[in-house]
């Protein structure tokens, strides 16, 4: 999962480039999909966003529904979702929190006032709303792609950035071989578990001059997990 990366659902051609180039410029990676069914695609196909911003009045498959199908989802179950809507009316409300959504914002709004929900609903949510994380003296720059251990810079493919940023934005927490497959390298990814394996190695080594290797470690019998020693 991008800790900065946001997937927008939004079936209006002006709105969704307006939203895209505001996100963009506060900082997300923005994903976007005109329908549900295109929205639901996307998630299997790449590592799951951070957030994802559904419009209620969707072609097809309404907001509300996806929203329910998100929560029924493992990959997707807990991922924060704010709902964009011209329904201002209580119930339509409630039906939208009974669906799973995490905030909602009416229309018509500033997308200054969506930012901040979205920095809002991600600190609450536990994730990470900056462009860098860190851990001891190594800094993970989500923006530029680099990672720098005691100002020194490290080269990491793009799936061991994926897969440290990912660990990092979780550190402390275990998972296993399957859950890794599916937050870094999405479901569509037909790939054997034992793919972690080399690419947890690799990381490794990335990491074994600066004597940050220790931190990427082996539950026994579970998976992996990163904890920093420092």
């Amino acid at each position: 999962m991008a800790s900065n990366k946001i997937l927008l659902v939004e079936d209006e051609p002006d709105i969704r480039e307006m939203l895209i180039f505001s996100l963009t410029r506060a900082g997300f990676i923005v994903d976007s999909a005109e329908t549900a069914e295109d929205a639901l695609n996307r998630l299997f196909e790449t590592a799951p966003p951070a957030l994802i911003v559904i419009d209620w009045m969707l072609p097809g498959m309404q907001g509300v529904d996806l929203a329910k199908r998100l929560r029924d989802d493992s990959l997707t179950s807990e991922t924060p979702i704010i709902m964009l809507t011209a329904r201002g009316e209580e119930g339509d409300k409630l039906k939208g929190f009974e669906a799973g959504i995490d905030d909602y914002i009416t229309k018509p709004f500033s997308p200054k006032e969506l930012i901040a929900r979205i920095r809002a609903l991600l600190r609450r949510s536990g994730l990470p709303t900056k462009n860098q994380l860190a851990a001891g003296e190594l800094l993970l720059d989500l923006r530029s792609h680099e990672l720098t251990i005691n100002g020194d810079a490290v080269v990491l493919g793009p799936t061991e950035f994926r897969l440290l940023e990912f660990m990092l934005s979780h550190a402390g927490r275990t998972f296993n071989r399957s859950q890794l497959l599916d937050h870094v390298w999405g479901r569509s990814a037909y790939v054997e578990e034992r793919t972690v394996d080399v690419h947890i190695l690799r990381l490794r080594k990335a990491l074994k001059p600066s004597g940050m290797d220790s931190s990427v470690q082996t539950v026994r019998g579970v998976g992996y997990r990163f904890l920093s020693n420092s």
